[in-house]
């Protein structure tokens, strides 16, 4: 793996795509969402070529997958699905934060690396991982065989529910993470996989090579650590009511994904900018249910009634 600028536009993604199955005092409703399916579909939204890599089933969750990212112009490359296509059961707190239930296929799922997707990889600018199986070390031997030399960003973004071996985790977790371009983990990151102290985890990451580290810390912002020293943003203040924190991470690293493959920072003012304009998506991605990306430019015309979704 490489932190080396890439002067490919695209990006592929790898981990998750399922059904979200969600329940609250309004009923019982189906979004299709995971987190690598929500960064991919956001780099497209953002205007970037984007490949996902996931594990679909040929079954009718897996045909509205498909659907969804078609209608959003992902390519897929899917790998195949013995148990069926994931699904989350989403229940949500009075403070919209989700709480996850994960079917059979979720907890067993498994990504192979055919001749495509090798391809792909390969011609890719960036590589974005999230909600990888980072504690099944066979999975984490196939993926880094994959990757060869590309450039990497790595989130780790555990789910409780499939989550088997916490120590496994974080060893192939930090195993890509020592060669990656940048390195998103959050306050629930460190919690789950660490003590929870997010500042520490954030060096623990430089230290172990990642050439940046986005570190996200819900209402108090993020930071983005780098050689060139660690550029901050406070959350950003939009029109409009918090509805959905689902998707706000993915917005974030969809966002700074688009700007290492559109931009390249180098200077702080630069990160800065980038960490800036994250956080502004990720605000916006909240004003709406469910994890797709939104920015504010697309609630302003939501407002018009003019193509805002």
């Amino acid at each position: 793996m490489s932190n080396v600028t890439s002067p490919a536009g695209s990006v592929v993604v790898i981990g998750d795509a399922l059904i979200d199955e969600i329940r609250d005092d309004s009923g019982v409703r189906e979004l299709v969402g995971g987190a690598a399916l929500n960064v991919a579909v956001g780099l497209r939204r953002l205007g970037v070529e984007t490949t996902l890599i996931a594990m679909v089933g040929d079954d009718e969750a897996g045909a509205h997958i498909r659907e969804y990212l078609s209608d959003h112009g992902v390519r897929l490359i899917s790998s195949e699905a013995p148990h069926g296509s994931s699904r989350a059961i989403v229940q949500r707190a009075a403070n919209g934060e989700p709480h996850y239930v994960f079917n059979d296929a979720a907890q067993q799922r498994s990504i192979r690396y055919s001749d495509e997707a090798r391809r792909a990889i390969a011609d890719a600018g960036l590589v974005a991982i999230s909600c990888f199986p980072f504690d099944v070390p066979a999975e984490v031997g196939a993926l880094v065989d994959a990757l060869g030399d590309a450039r990497v960003a790595v989130d780790p973004n555990p789910r409780t529910g499939m989550l088997r071996d916490r120590a496994e985790f974080v060893r192939g977790f930090e195993r890509l993470a020592a060669g990656a371009a940048i390195v998103k983990v959050g306050a629930d990151d460190a919690a789950i996989l660490y003590d929870g102290d997010l500042d520490a985890l954030r060096v623990r990451l430089r230290d172990l090579g990642a050439a940046a580290v986005l570190a996200t810390a819900g209402a108090d912002g993020a930071t983005i650590d780098t050689d060139t020293g660690v550029a901050s943003a406070p959350i950003a203040q939009l029109p409009g009511v918090v509805i959905d924190t689902v998707g706000a991470g993915d917005a974030t690293l969809a966002a700074v994904s688009e700007g290492l493959v559109a931009q390249s920072p180098t200077g702080l003012e630069e990160w800065r900018a980038l960490l800036a304009r994250a956080m502004d998506v990720a605000a916006a991605t909240c004003r709406a249910e469910g994890g797709l990306l939104r920015t504010p430019e697309s609630l302003a015309d939501a407002d018009r009634g003019v193509n805002g979704s």
